[in-house]
């Protein structure tokens, strides 16, 4: 007979069933296997800390997301957003399910195209956009979206000493009701900013207007925002027509779309309060289809979707270093994941679950990482069991911004592993090490 397994006492506050803050007992989500392949045999053969992608979620969502907005609208055309997360195999992903590519950057810009995706497929966002940038862009034929009157001005500059003309749109920031307004890029609609950045526009000779952009802000949580900012466009694109008898090509709503992740302090779950793809896709259409624009000239509605597109895809697996008890008394549950990987841990309540039944004794610990820094604490509290040191742990929804803003500090940046279609995993960013980081690096000699 097996011999059982030491749990220290634990006193604990009977609660005679009313609920604590944590709400009413519930027994542990367990997350043993991520696509049919077990965690343990995942961080044995690749080691801990890991990021595992799954592939099967991201055509699965993306699906789900093109079909919400297909059955709604007529033309339709998502963008993948390269500064969510741009390691080439997810990249790659997108691209093969029909997503043109949406870049912020010189750098995303030439990663697009080492991908293999035609220069006319890629929409390229940001403020910093050098010369070479706007040349690059131009010799490929992309879609510019101009984001201030010296960028316009420079493009202007740049397409006459090429002798090309530019294909160009512009972002326009507005009021949609949410608050902060995102108003530190583009032209404003209300003051009429954006009206006479389109005018000179169509006054210079090497520039043809073909699109609206906005991007109204992050994590939306309501849908009519993105209605009114729709109506709006749809108001601008009206009045290009009347003004000089010209259709523009699309309207361009940007990302915004919120995951199921939950943002710290709020009362509810994500899983719970954040729109789903349907309620986007009919509050975005209703307000094309209704607006003055005839069903004959309606324009291609373009998606830069990303968090809510990969977010679920990604998992980041863990082994717990150690436990402590503060001052206080709170336990202190330390993993070998720090804030350097989970950037997003700084306003998610991000999901963590144990890949196997452990204890049945749960209180609510502070969970930090092992950086010698005392801001890499990722969890204030949570309703967790008691877990002892090797124990191995899985965070899920870590797939938007964490593996584009993390940085190497203190540890090495980990592998990161695809799981197919076909439940085959493959190493799709290797591990750091020395050798890797120093080969950047220039040690001058001294006397």
């Amino acid at each position: 007979m097996e011999k059982l397994k030491y749990e220290k006492p634990v006193i604990s506050k009977i609660t005679a069933g009313i609920p604590n803050k944590f709400g009413l007992p519930a027994k542990q989500k367990i997350v043993s296997a991520i696509d049919g392949i077990a965690v343990e045999k995942l961080m044995d053969e690749y080691g801990s800390p890991l990021f595992v992608i799954s592939e099967k979620t991201i055509r699965e969502t993306y699906n789900e997301a093109r079909r919400a907005f297909e059955t709604r609208y007529p033309k339709v055309q998502f963008a993948w957003s390269y500064k969510t997360n741009y390691l080439d195999a997810v990249c790659s992903i997108f691209h093969e399910e029909g997503a043109w590519a949406e870049v912020v950057s010189g750098f995303e810009f030439q990663k697009a195209l080492s991908l293999g995706v035609n220069g006319s497929q890629i929409l390229f966002n940001g403020p910093e956009k050098s010369a070479e940038d706007l040349t690059l862009a131009i010799t490929h034929n992309a879609c510019i979206h101009i984001d201030h009157f010296d960028e316009l001005y420079l493009l202007i500059e740049t397409t006459r000493k090429l002798g090309k003309k530019a294909r160009v749109a512009i972002r326009i920031n507005m009021d949609t009701g949410i608050y902060p307004i995102w108003d530190r890029f583009g032209f404003n609609y209300e003051n009429g900013e954006a009206w006479n950045a389109i005018n000179r526009i169509m006054l210079a000779e090497n520039l043809d207007l073909i699109g609206l952009h906005t991007h109204i802000g992050t994590y939306i949580m309501v849908t009519s925002a993105h209605a009114i900012a729709a109506n709006k466009l749809s108001n601008l694109y009206m009045a290009v027509h009347r003004k000089f008898d010209y259709w523009l090509k699309y309207i361009d709503l940007g990302g915004g779309f919120a995951s199921k992740n939950t943002l710290k302090g709020a009362y509810m779950p994500g899983s719970e309060t954040c729109p789903t793809f349907d309620e986007y896709a009919e509050a975005i259409s209703n307000a094309i289809i209704s607006s003055e624009i005839p069903h004959e000239n309606l324009p291609v509605l373009f998606l830069e979707t990303g968090r809510a597109l990969i977010d679920d895809a990604g998992f980041l697996l863990t082994t717990v270093l150690a436990n402590k008890r503060s001052t206080l008394g709170r336990r202190t549950m330390v993993i070998d994941a720090g804030v350097n990987l989970l950037f997003t841990s700084f306003w998610y309540n991000l999901g963590v679950y144990p890949s196997k039944e452990v204890s049945e004794y749960v209180d609510d610990p502070t969970i930090v990482g092992p950086l010698c820094m005392n801001f890499d604490v990722w969890r204030d509290a949570i309703n967790f069991p008691h877990v002892k040191t090797g124990d191995r742990l899985v965070i899920e929804r870590v797939g938007a911004y964490n593996m584009a803003q993390w940085m190497q500090f203190i540890t090495f940046r980990p592998n990161v592993v695809l799981i197919d279609l076909e439940g085959k995993t493959h190493i799709i960013r290797k591990k750091e090490n020395l050798d890797s980081l120093q080969s950047f690096e220039m040690n001058p000699k001294r006397n």
